[in-house]
């Protein structure tokens, strides 16, 4: 099967089909995920390929009503498909963590997804809390390492309940998985405008810190024309609303990466226009593509999510399909939807979820808007060179 992680892209032409599983999840990732499938559909119809999709029950209701989180069954499920669709998982009815670490993180594992691809950019007449900012300042990509860090280095508590307990929690970091995400974020850089900045703590977590710049400076050899600098995680929440300008690729570890993407999606708008990719770039799985912004229980049903960050998560989704001209055509509609917003989300959003589905799959069909150097085509292109 073609995988969707980073491989072959699909050859422009007549008769192309993916297999796509869906996972709506809970809260409102139903709504911005069928509104992204509306956009899909769209995307389809003008540059003439099919989509099989398989809808796969993850999240709290299923949980509640089985007790499992995820089965056997379901992995192999989502391993017959090309690629995975994601909405949101979290409910207030199962206690936080759970359904996190047992599917979002177990999912990422299962499937080998190394890299988690997070763009920050700033459309033109998208408002951002950051006074004077403006597009031209803000196109960077944040590449996370996402297998290992904090998130898998284990942990244990003793004397729980006391005043005496004690509580540790390991970080992981090999030079294999280090050197992937480097690696890619090479590549990216390469076919972007040639800079790749390394966001870590290396003063404190010296030993982990010495093996992220050891890989650096090795992968560094092999890319003459990318520049690289260093930047402290905490220096980085400083620059990152002040100068977003002076980044253009940074990579980091599972942890800062978590962090400073969420501080990136406030300048390019809030949480509900944030896309993200979890790629499986050896070809051994399919990647997964997700919003960032989670479930947000309290406005499900109300129809006061942006689609956004789901249609922009279709993008990177139809980008490492090899599908780029559709993959910059949502990208372009969903951007000139936004530009046009009374406010990005709530119940003064000018129309519904739903309906701002049907907006963007609209502009996808009469072939509005522009987006000039699309991270889609970028992606595109690391992909071919990570297949050679």
């Amino acid at each position: 099967m073609s995988q969707s992680g980073l491989d072959s892209p699909t050859t422009e032409g007549t008769g192309r089909s993916h297999k796509l599983a869906v996972i709506g999840g809970d809260g409102i990732g139903p709504e911005v995920t069928d509104a992204a499938l509306t956009i899909l559909d769209a995307a389809q119809d003008r540059f003439g390929f099919t989509t099989e999709r398989t809808e796969v029950p993850l999240g709290a209701d299923a949980y509640l009503e089985t007790g499992d989180l995820l089965t056997p069954e379901a992995i192999e499920v989502l391993r017959s498909n090309d690629t995975i669709l994601f909405g949101a998982i979290g409910s207030p009815r199962v206690t936080p963590g759970i359904l996190e670490r047992g599917i979002i993180l177990a999912l990422r594992a299962e499937l080998r997804q190394a890299i988690n691809l997070r763009p920050v950019r700033l459309y033109p007449g998208v408002p951002t809390p950051i006074a004077g900012l403006t597009p031209e300042r803000c196109d960077l990509v944040v590449v996370r390492e996402n297998s290992e860090g904090s998130y898998v280095g284990g942990g244990s508590t003793v004397h729980r309940g006391t005043p005496g307990a004690v509580a540790t929690q390991g970080s992981t970091n090999t030079w294999y998985a280090v050197h992937r995400a480097v690696d890619f974020a090479f590549r990216l850089a390469a076919e972007r405008r040639g800079k790749v900045t390394l966001c870590h703590k290396t003063n404190v977590l010296v030993e982990a810190g010495a093996l992220w710049l050891d890989v650096v400076e090795e992968v560094a050899a092999r890319f003459p024309d990318v520049e690289h600098d260093y930047v402290h995680v905490d220096a980085m929440c400083m620059h990152l609303p002040v100068s977003p300008e002076r980044f253009d690729v940074v990579v980091t570890d599972n942890l800062f990466g978590d962090i400073i993407t969420d501080l990136g999606a406030v300048l390019q708008g809030g949480l509900g226009v944030a896309a993200s990719g979890n790629l499986n770039i050896d070809g051994s799985a399919p990647s997964m593509f997700e919003p960032v912004h989670g479930s947000a229980p309290d406005i499900a049903g109300k129809g006061w999510a942006n689609p956004a960050g789901a249609g922009l998560s279709l993008a990177l989704c139809l980008a490492s399909l090899g599908e780029g001209e559709a993959a910059a055509a949502v990208e372009s509609a969903t951007a000139q939807v936004l530009a046009d917003l009374p406010e990005l989300s709530g119940a003064n959003m000018g129309a519904s979820t739903a309906e701002l589905g049907e907006r963007i799959a609209g502009a996808v069909t009469d072939g509005h808007g522009s987006v000039q150097s699309s991270l889609m085509t970028q992606l595109a292109a690391v992909q071919a060179g990570l297949a050679r």
